[in-house]
């Protein structure tokens, strides 16, 4: 079972929201969208879906084309940010629907039903309405009813956005599972970095109407095709700064440098990007990171388990996310260190090359 999108666009008037896509989902595990509001997650799963058709291009579903094919005719569930649910019906009711539509038996309802309530621990609430449930309730519901109806696709977009931190934690970690062995294509949409390294699976980042790149997401993270995917796949933002190879060094603000080992040895003299995550700019100096960097501290962001500091080194704004609460003065120096071993050398004209 495959998904494809050959040549997939969609103009509404001048403006294009998608860009030609070519793209075959994988049908193991999660595919993710990954990419800031407005970079076209929510356009790509309504073509998937048959919401919207393209402007160009195909979608083959097993390899039959549904380009033209209304989301009726398709075994397709969709669950949204904002769950709908139907007001006057029970959480039972409102599971069993899809099923009932279909006109599935009776007792085959009724073994599905409590089984997928059962797996969203949604049984003690299979007589209550929606307005008598929580929010997260309510949204499980929802997710039920995508579950029970077995659907070839699956079109998750930002099922879990306006649920609270403790409730997000608990499904993000409870989908991949909810949804292993059921033979069905799973699309989920996000705009979280690390949402999308929980889920694992495979990614498509996304900007601006464009899929820069797909596959396995722990790999697209380690190795961006791109400083655009570096980009969307780094939250806070990744650093990213003008360095010089000159030689067998480095060269950052002509007054720190490093010896330029691994594919950085290789690369040619001449001027690149170096992006760094913030993760690998400490507030003191370990046993990775050796690079001294003194930067002038603008803004600061403490929590119970870490500290996100913004600041300003030469023409550019840095960002430092570390473990524990350091004590950073606003307006001040402060020496931060660089690890450098694992930063991404891009080319002038966005390519990853070391």
């Amino acid at each position: 079972m495959s998904l494809e999108m050959r040549g997939v666009t969609k103009r509404v008037g001048a403006d294009a929201h998608i860009f030609e896509t070519d793209l075959t989902l994988a049908t193991e595990g999660f595919n993710v969208l990954l990419g800031a509001t407005g970079a076209g997650k929510t356009t790509l799963i309504k073509l998937m879906a048959g919401l919207e058709a393209p402007t160009s291009g195909r979608i083959l579903f097993r390899g039959r084309d549904v380009t033209g094919v209304t989301p009726r005719k398709r075994n397709v569930s969709l669950v949204h940010q904002f769950f709908i649910n139907y007001p006057t019906m029970s959480v039972y009711d409102n599971i069993a629907s899809p099923l009932r539509v279909a006109r599935v038996a009776r007792p085959e309802i009724d073994r599905r039903v409590r089984e997928t309530a059962d797996l969203l621990h949604l049984t003690p609430m299979l007589g209550r309405r929606p307005h008598e449930l929580s929010g997260g309730q309510q949204q499980r519901t929802a997710l039920a009813r995508a579950i029970v109806k077995e659907s070839d696709l699956v079109l998750l977009d930002e099922p879990l956005a306006n649920l609270d931190y403790k409730l997000r934690e608990e499904l993000r970690d409870q989908l991949p599972r909810l949804f292993a062995g059921r033979g069905a294509i799973v699309v989920y949409a996000t705009s979280e970095p690390s949402e999308a390294l929980l889920l694992g699976g495979h990614v498509a980042t996304m900007h601006e109407g464009r899929v820069t790149q797909f596959g396995p997401t722990a790999a697209c993270y380690r190795a961006p095709d791109d400083l655009t995917t570096a980009q969307v796949f780094s939250d806070p933002p990744i650093n990213a700064v003008p360095v010089e190879k000159r030689g067998a060094e480095i060269v950052l603000l002509d007054d720190v440098r490093w010896r330029a080992e691994g594919a950085a040895a290789a690369l040619a003299d001449g001027r690149y990007t170096l992006g760094l995550r913030p993760h690998l700019v400490s507030p003191s100096r370990t046993a990775e990171a050796q690079a001294p960097l003194t930067g002038v501290v603008r803004i600061t962001e403490l929590s119970g388990s870490e500290s996100v500091a913004h600041f300003s080194a030469g023409d550019s704004i840095w960002v430092s996310q570390s473990a524990g609460v350091h004590a950073y003065r606003v307006g001040e120096p402060h020496r931060f260190f660089l690890d450098v071993s694992r930063g991404l050398y891009f080319a002038p004209d966005g390519r990853r090359v070391a």
